[in-house]
């Protein structure tokens, strides 16, 4: 038998393992979620995100220019705004990156659109490449930013009639931003998720093997108060109820990461009376683009195209 003297200090350790436990749980472990620049998020996350190239010309040489405007909060935020090759633009794609990607995600899609007739501003999101800040808000604030980007652009740039193209986190703050400002004329939206308390469920099903809803509720919340968001206005499939515009939803049906399910939910609820849903066979959560190839980025083409702006 133990003696009571082994036994106690057993009682004690078991005490500060659990204190310690608890307090990696609360302050340590939701900041593995919003913390962006996070240095142990840095050593045990890379960016997986699209590895698909579009053939462009190794010449080309693009009207570019590097744009910083201030958020609603008073963050400097970097986008890099890239002119139509054609005589007249045909309209504005805002470009929205995966998490813990950047804007330089896009650099062959930013070839396609300009030589196709349309500008498009690839942005950092706050606390990605180089704008400022720490957390990621999963559209809370993002969706603000996109605001501000537009009036950005409309007063300093003379730019009009918008859409977003977003990937990932990048889809899922285009339709709340869609849902949140209607001067956004049209979307393509890939591999978005549908509530932010869900993703993070599932993501430790698939990471950890095992999911305990309250248990990843109380992370959301907690992730919320440290970044000072409301987790529950993470929501896009909530703002999907507010998009008229046309818009295609696109989700490869062997997504891993980000169920195909929750991109035929956020689809459901959108009343648009112009939407399309693209399921691209055997694609993952990365490899969208590779997978779907030419055929795909012709079909985004023509609906681009579809929905260009009338006035040259």
């Amino acid at each position: 038998m133990l003696s009571k003297k082994r036994v106690k200090l057993l009682k004690r350790a078991s005490i500060v393992t659990l204190i310690f436990g608890f307090l990696v749980i609360h302050f340590f472990v939701p900041r593995l979620i919003s913390e962006i620049r996070n240095p142990v998020v840095s050593l045990i996350k890379r960016n997986k995100n699209s590895s698909f190239n579009i053939t462009t010309k190794k010449d080309s040489k693009l009207k570019q220019k590097e744009v910083v405007f201030s958020s609603f909060d008073g963050l400097k935020l970097s986008a890099r705004l890239t002119y139509s090759s054609l005589d007249s633009a045909k309209g504005t794609v805002i470009l929205l990156h995966g998490i813990r990607a950047n804007k330089d995600q896009f650099k062959n899609v930013i070839d396609f659109l300009s030589e196709n007739g349309f500008n498009s501003v690839a942005l950092d999101s706050r606390a990605h490449g180089k704008s400022e800040g720490s957390f990621c808000s999963f559209g809370v604030n993002e969706k603000k930013d996109v605001k501000t980007l537009i009036d950005y652009l409309i007063q300093y740039e003379n730019l009009n009639h918008f859409g977003v193209w977003g990937q990932s986190l990048g889809g899922a703050i285009g339709l709340q931003a869609m849902g949140y400002d209607e001067r956004i004329k049209f979307g393509i939206i890939e591999s978005a998720f549908s509530e932010f308390r869900t993703v993070v469920n599932d993501y430790f099903d698939l990471h950890a093997g095992f999911s305990y809803t309250p248990f990843s509720n109380y992370l959301v919340n907690r992730a919320g108060q440290i970044a000072e968001f409301d987790s529950n206005d993470a929501s896009p499939i909530a703002y999907c109820k507010n998009i008229n515009q046309p818009i295609l939803i696109v989700h490869g049906n062997e997504d891993e990461r980000i169920n195909i399910k929750y991109a035929r939910a956020n689809f459901s609820k959108i009343p648009s009376s112009k939407k399309e849903f693209i399921e691209i066979d055997s694609a993952n959560h990365s490899n969208v683009w590779k997978v779907g190839g030419d055929a795909y980025f012709e079909r985004v083409l023509a609906f681009m195209n579809e929905n260009k702006s009338l006035s040259k």
